[in-house]
């Protein structure tokens, strides 16, 4: 499950709902994440309260239709895989926001296996081996407490 934070300044709601699109259209088609896997949270910040502040390195030149596009997700993909979501993000960006690509900044935060937990304190990659203690599950409103 890649997890995405989009980040924009004095973005209306459809101006991150856009990007959001744009961004998760480029996870299912170019490394193929399945379409329901989708965590996102999208954030605009007002001026008032935060400020965004970007530079012009490495030689690109950005201004207040800046974007944040800081995806984490398992390490091990080739680097033209990375190099072609870069791509397809920026284009997309464009294409669903009017976000000109070079306004459009994308990190990719890699992680193993153990890194992850999407529920109930398990690494989701990398389950405890059998002779390993593990902590008992509180039931929650759809479980029934295991024996």
């Amino acid at each position: 499950m890649p997890f995405v934070r989009i980040e924009a300044f004095r973005a209306a709601p459809q101006r991150l709902d856009a990007p959001g699109r744009a961004v998760h259209h480029a996870l299912t088609g170019t490394p193929g994440f399945p379409d329901d896997d989708l965590l996102q949270i999208l954030t605009s910040h007002d001026g008032a309260t935060s400020t965004i502040r970007t530079g012009t390195y490495p030689g690109v030149p950005r201004d207040e239709g800046a974007v944040s596009v800081t995806i984490t997700l398992r390490a091990g993909r080739p680097d033209a895989q990375e190099r072609a979501l870069h791509h397809r993000i920026a284009l997309l960006a464009e294409e669903h926001a009017g976000t000109e690509p070079r306004n459009v900044m994308v990190i990719l935060h890699e992680n193993g296996p153990a890194d992850r937990s999407f529920g109930h304190g398990e690494a989701a990659y990398a389950p405890a081996p059998p002779d390993e203690p593990s902590t008992p599950r509180t039931p929650g409103p759809d479980r029934t407490p295991s024996a």
